[in-house]
């Protein structure tokens, strides 16, 4: 095996480990529900906020972590207080961040707001409409995302936003929300879902391209490639959760003003 073949394969074990590992664990934090399901979005929360102050901040790692440390301990408290002191406290890291001298302290601010609703909205809807619904929100995410990569690979077609991300095209976007699509009928057909999910997974999809997007151009103004190589083989927890924050943030929005079509929900 050539050098460059070592590599190559070393790297795609690596993803693949990589990605079985954080499979095996969401699967069962998300059964499990509760405290273990919370600790492991407080933990997630806190490496995003982290991952999001390094690439705004070029003066060192030591605001970063505190920061980080911060978004965790900031949710904590919103998990166990309750009311609008205990929300306010989402605004947390967001603030304290754009206090401290960095480039984009706009940027790092509203990208901060939607970590830590990300946050918030995993374990509230968790604990509010069960299992079923963060099942939803991740295969759409998923599904939209594999689809949309090999749809892109393939047919190609006019870029979607190419100054911001080159690689997106029009028909990887499309094909995304097709898959979107057809996971809500997937959840209809089993009975776990309304015929409005149908339409609705295609907007939440599309919620979570612009997620991925809105990543990429911090990334791209920071001039790095990852968010940061916690995760071998995927870069950054970032990386893996842009478009998942975007779409569980646009879920939440929708909660608070409708009815979400969930059976039995």
């Amino acid at each position: 095996m050539s050098g460059a073949a070592s590599v190559r394969w070393s790297d795609l074990r690596a993803r693949a480990l990589s990605a079985v590992v954080m499979l095996t664990l969401g699967a069962v934090e998300i059964w499990l529900g509760g405290w273990p399901f919370a600790v492991l979005v407080l933990i997630v929360t806190g490496l995003m906020v982290w991952e999001l102050a390094r690439m705004t901040d070029a003066e060192g790692a030591l605001p970063a972590v505190g920061l980080g440390v911060l978004a965790g301990l900031a949710l904590l408290a919103v998990h166990l207080m309750s009311g609008v002191w205990g929300l306010a406290l989402l605004l947390l890291p967001a603030g304290m961040g754009a206090a401290w001298p960095r480039r984009d302290r706009a940027v790092f601010a509203a990208y901060a707001l939607l970590i830590m609703a990300t946050g918030y909205g995993l374990i509230t809807l968790r604990d509010s409409f069960g299992i079923t619904i963060i099942l939803w929100l991740v295969l759409v995410v998923v599904i939209s995302d594999v689809m949309g990569y090999f749809a892109g690979r393939i047919l190609g077609g006019p870029k979607f936003w190419p100054k911001v991300s080159p690689k997106k095209t029009w028909s990887g976007t499309v094909a995304g929300w097709i898959g979107a699509a057809l996971v809500g009928l997937a959840f209809v057909v089993a009975g776990q879902g309304e015929a409005g999910l149908i339409w609705l997974s295609p907007l939440v999809a599309f919620a979570g391209q612009l997620g991925d997007i809105a990543e990429s151009a911090i990334k791209r103004r920071a001039g790095v490639k990852d968010s940061s190589n916690l995760i071998p083989g995927h870069g950054g927890v970032l990386d893996r959760f842009d478009a998942l924050a975007a779409a569980v943030v646009l879920v939440v929005i929708l909660a608070h003003v409708t009815v979400l079509p969930f059976g039995g929900l």
